[in-house]
């Protein structure tokens, strides 16, 4: 059986759901590579989920070594290919071991020292934290934390084959950069599913391109692949203009004299016998692109400054526990783009809720216009979706005051959602898919002031580059916090380090404090040899 990153007793609903799923997925597929091999080959490979084809008669190639990047739109199957990997529904030869990373640690009872050393615990990792592993119930650790422990399941286990399906979900910017370094030298096989460009380019050496119900393969990391993909749909749709032009020049020939004088209807003859071998031996098809988005935030109007003054505030979350920040002051204005760095539990998501009004300073006030308001997007938010209504049903149950149903189709269909996927029950789409519809629903709020806590989790690269040209495109303000170092450095304008109770302005953009994180990174390594 393979390990999977979310198996504790208390997920069994999870389980449920991974195995309901399992019911409506089709897979054929037949092995390609040798029984003994620890390269993966897999050919004639097609996956049916819900009724949909999301692969039909291709190959499946992993060979030893290599690290792969699994990339596509929302909602092509990812994760499902993912998933019938990691259950063994594809013929995989039993001396491969698999781990499949789908999400952070369940909460549960069990202590995070338990959770791993039920795969055999990465000692030497935890010691230096053991004091604190040993006490703290999964269940009241951070996403963040969690996502830490499945991790060091995985990573302890080294399995023949490891996927990970967003691996950087919750982790704060230095783990990410930790996790990158660490996978770098990966030695099995390694298939990531990741939003991050910057996290693909770091890790892969090959990326896996799931597009048109095929697997396309591109050497290289993610960069190389933009590329090499830009070289050969160009040279592909000059092939293409190309043989059209002669197809059209043949059957003009043919139309005008096929029907002439004797050498004139021969020459005919020979150009139509030409255009048979054209179109038998196989004509290039036109470049299919993909479809690309263009997120709107509605216009918020203009209010006066100051919009929001942190003065003075101090917080805590329980009367006797330890400061979270101390005597904060600053101001907040709808010019404001601000990135929210630092380390896990140093209170990012915090000072969104202190903002936002969900939390209360201990002291010190925090003054609001009072036309102010904020869309706040967080990693629950999903949690407000029906799951057996449509986006489409949910949507107009949400703005009840918008009549028309079509008007309100043009408004989901701008964030990537059309036809049936607008009509179907939210639970069949995927993560992404659902994400895009609480875009939406944020987006009709017209908020002055956008507070965003890892918007990026579950959405694919084009999805992030349509949120980025929105949020810039926004008349507001905006704060967020993202483990995403190229969105930062798209949207954020000033960088703002949250950590030992107090925030504090960066002098440098994104890039350079990735490289401040590095050069601590390589600093701890060269301490503990």
């Amino acid at each position: 059986m393979p390990i999977t990153g979310n198996n504790s007793n208390e997920d069994e609903s999870a389980i449920e759901d991974l195995y309901a799923a399992s019911r409506y997925r089709a897979v054929t597929g037949v092995l390609g590579s040798h029984a003994e091999s620890r390269d993966l080959q897999i050919i004639n490979l097609s996956i049916t989920f819900h009724g949909a084809e999301l692969l039909t008669d291709t190959k499946l190639e992993l060979n030893n070594g290599r690290r792969y990047g699994l990339i596509g739109l929302n909602g092509c199957g990812k994760s499902s290919l993912m998933s019938a990997i990691g259950n063994r529904e594809l013929p995989i030869p039993d001396h491969i071991d698999i781990f499949h990373l789908q999400r952070e640690m369940a909460p549960s009872d069990k202590t995070a020292l338990q959770c791993v050393m039920e795969v055999e615990e990465e000692r030497v990792r935890l010691e230096h934290e053991a004091e604190h592993f040993l006490i703290l119930k999964v269940k009241n650790f951070s996403g963040g934390w969690r996502m830490r422990i499945a991790l060091a399941r995985a990573l302890y286990i080294k399995p023949a084959l490891m996927l990970l399906d967003e691996p950087t979900n919750h982790l704060d910017l230095e783990a990410c950069v930790w996790l990158e370094q660490y996978l770098t030298s990966y030695k099995r096989i390694l298939v990531i599913i990741s939003h991050s460009q910057d996290f693909l380019n770091g890790v892969c050496t090959n990326i896996i391109n799931m597009h048109l119900k095929k697997l396309q393969y591109y050497g290289g990391n993610y960069d190389t692949y933009i590329q090499t993909r830009f070289e050969l749909e160009e040279n592909q749709m000059k092939k293409f203009k190309w043989e059209q032009d002669q197809i059209a020049h043949m059957k003009n020939y043919i139309a005008r004299f096929g029907h002439g004088s004797a050498k004139l209807a021969r020459q005919a003859k020979s150009k139509e016998k030409t255009l048979q071998r054209m179109v038998e031996g196989g004509l290039t098809d036109k470049v299919s692109y993909d479809k690309t988005l263009s997120f709107y935030f509605m216009d918020c109007g203009q209010i006066p400054p100051p919009v929001i003054q942190v003065q003075h505030v101090s917080f805590r979350y329980k009367d006797d526990g330890p400061l979270i920040y101390k005597n904060l002051d600053f101001g907040l204005d709808l010019d404001t783009r601000i990135a929210l760095v630092g380390p896990n539990g140093a209170g990012k998501s915090t000072l969104l809720k202190l903002i936002a009004g969900e939390h209360h300073p201990c002291s010190g006030l925090i003054r609001r216009h009072s036309h102010l308001k904020i869309g706040r997007y967080h990693q629950h938010l999903h949690e407000i979706l029906d799951l057996n209504m449509s986006a489409l049903d949910w949507m107009m149950k949400c703005y009840p005051d918008m009549k028309e149903r079509e008007e309100m189709r043009r408004i989901i269909g701008r964030y990537g959602l059309s036809g049936q996927q607008q009509t179907s029950p939210l639970k069949n789409l995927s993560d992404g898919q659902r994400c895009r519809v609480i875009f939406a629903w944020l987006a009709w709020q017209r908020p002055h002031l956008l507070l965003l806590d890892e918007p990026t989790n579950h959405l694919d690269m084009e999805t992030i580059d349509a949120l980025a040209e929105a949020i810039n495109d926004f008349e507001g303000g905006m704060m967020l916090v993202s483990h995403d170092f190229r969105l930062i450095s798209q949207v954020a304008e000033e960088i703002w380090i949250c950590k030992d109770q107090k925030v504090t302005k960066w002098e440098g953009d994104i890039f350079s404090y990735k490289n401040s994180l590095i050069n601590a990174l390589e600093k701890t390594k060269s301490k503990t040899k």
